[in-house]
């Protein structure tokens, strides 16, 4: 039990209460407000749960003031330039970073687990071949429990810890499929010679006519994207998957709730937005136009938004974005994109946006999406595919999430009140008293 208490009085008669205050290992201390309801018979008030904690967790801490973000402790800015995608699903999924023989066996086992029941592909052909890809994948990833029953027992740690892998592994192929569905191309097999990422590539781009050549600076890419992505604390998706966790649901459908919670606009459909954002200024006359365009967006008369810059959480910097910016200059250089109009544009935008003391003050930083679309764009991943990536990246975080909720002996279901304000108890009239 905490020592240090906080006492709450009230100025409607209610009896002053005491609460436990307990501090975590870094970031604020919360208070414990388990038993106000029951000693004072009041609930709080909180909106998108801005200033409650849910849970207790161990896996990532943002910093938003100070533009942090750990993933087990580590920073990002070390876990992306060190470490590759697996190492890093490995560090979520166990507190520690892997050795080498650990990381090659976890590597291994992941590779193994690729391939999806042949069954699957008489499942993509239910969808309309124009379905978006995230309607589409809600859909196969909730049907994995009917082709994967033998691992849905969530009491029994062997049977989360294969559901994880299944997961982990099974998620690109679903993807590539989900485009190549969508393209009217052949399904890819994966080719467990090839990394996580190149394998990706491979399902997303190949097909069978000719060898898909690699190309390394790409893969590295897309990993660094993998990696940024990959988790982010208690987020409205990883909030989604905790909750439908909780009521003793399987992990396939707590992770298909997470990518249906993904899909919103203001959540994982970010990047996309930047890239319709991008081609609407193109449209009003490219780079010449920008300046108007800037304008806009300073008017609070006009409906111009800037996507891509600041962010609900990081009110200094992203720290992801620092690192996707690189990577971003890297891809445009190697494909030869920099004299391509929506790139010149994009680089632009990006100047204004770190000079023009406007934003500056605001501390509207280009973040992570920004240049997540750019490089995405770059890569030949089609927009409507982006939030998809976004799903894949994020599979780790859901997973290790719900894992470590599974685990933890006070977890119970969720069951958030509400303020209700509509009418009061009324008796029902017969139907020729109504009015």
């Amino acid at each position: 039990m905490s020592d240090t208490k906080a006492t709450i009085s009230f100025t409607d008669g209610t009896p002053s209460v005491d609460f436990p205050i307990y501090k975590g290992s870094i970031g604020p201390d919360v208070i414990d407000i388990r038993k106000l309801y029951g000693q004072t018979g009041k609930f709080t008030f909180d909106p998108g749960f801005m200033s409650t904690a849910a849970c207790e967790s161990k896996i990532t801490y943002i910093d938003g003031d100070r533009g942090e973000l750990l993933y087990r402790g580590y920073p990002i800015e070390q876990i992306a330039v060190q470490c590759d995608y697996l190492e890093t699903c490995y560090l979520l999924l166990n507190g520690e970073l892997p050795t080498r023989s650990k990381r090659d066996q976890f590597v291994g086992t992941v590779t193994k687990h690729t391939m999806v029941h042949e069954q699957m592909q008489r499942f993509f052909q239910g969808f309309r071949r124009d379905a978006h890809p995230m309607a589409v994948l809600v859909g196969v990833v909730g049907a994995l429990a009917a082709f994967y029953h033998d691992s849905l027992d969530i009491n029994n740690a062997a049977h989360r810890e294969i559901s994880a892998i299944r997961l982990i592994a099974k998620m690109p192929t679903l993807v590539a499929m989900a485009y190549k569905y969508s393209i009217g191309q052949p399904f890819i097999y994966p080719k467990n010679s090839l990394s996580y990422s190149a394998n990706f590539m491979r399902m997303m781009f190949g097909n069978p006519c000719e060898d898909y050549e690699i190309n390394d600076v790409l893969v590295r890419a897309l990993d660094r994207i993998l990696i940024l992505h990959a988790d982010h604390e208690q987020n409205a998706s990883t909030s989604t998957v905790r909750l439908a966790g909780s009521s003793g649901a399987n992990p396939f459908a707590c992770i298909a709730a997470g990518i249906a919670t993904l899909w919103g606009p203001a959540h994982g459909g970010a990047n996309e937005a930047c890239l319709v954002m991008l081609n609407d200024i193109q449209k009003m006359g490219g780079v010449e136009k920008i300046g108007e365009f800037i304008k806009q967006v300073k008017d609070k008369q006009s409906t111009a938004k800037l996507m891509g810059f600041g962010h609900r959480v990081y009110k200094n910097y992203d720290p992801r974005a620092k690192l996707m910016r690189e990577t971003c200059h890297e891809v445009l250089g190697e494909l030869g994109l920099g004299d391509d109009p929506l790139f010149k544009l994009s680089m632009k935008l990006e100047q204004i946006a770190l000079e023009d003391d406007y934003f500056i003050q605001r501390k509207l930083y280009p973040n992570v999406d920004f240049y997540s679309g750019i490089v995405q764009k770059a890569m030949g991943i089609p927009t409507d595919m982006f939030t998809c990536i976004f799903a894949l990246a994020r599979t780790v975080g859901w997973i290790s999430q719900w894992t470590e909720m599974i685990a933890d002996p006070d977890y119970k279901i969720g069951r958030p009140r509400q303020l209700f304000n509509g009418a009061t108890r009324r008796d029902v009239l017969p139907l020729d008293q109504r009015s």
